[in-house]
């Protein structure tokens, strides 16, 4: 399943709001400084959906506040 996101780095509160089936809003306390905050949004992207870590990866959006995540089911 492949998700969009919208992340926010350097937020004040961590949060994951959803928007639609397919498109997430999430803040991260982490900065966007050595793939910190990537690490943190698939993390919260891991849990959200009760999968593990190995499960979720960033396809696209590396280096974007808009980023596509892939999940396997």
């Amino acid at each position: 399943m492949y998700v969009k996101v919208r992340a926010t780095p350097g937020a004040k509160k961590e949060s994951v709001e959803k928007i639609s089936d397919t498109l997430f809003e999430i803040k991260v306390k982490e900065r966007p400084q050595k793939n910190a905050a990537n690490k943190r949004i698939v993390e919260l992207v891991a849990r959200h959906f009760c999968v593990s870590l190995g499960k979720v990866r960033i396809v696209n959006g590396h280096h974007h506040p808009s980023k596509l995540i892939y999940i396997e089911e």
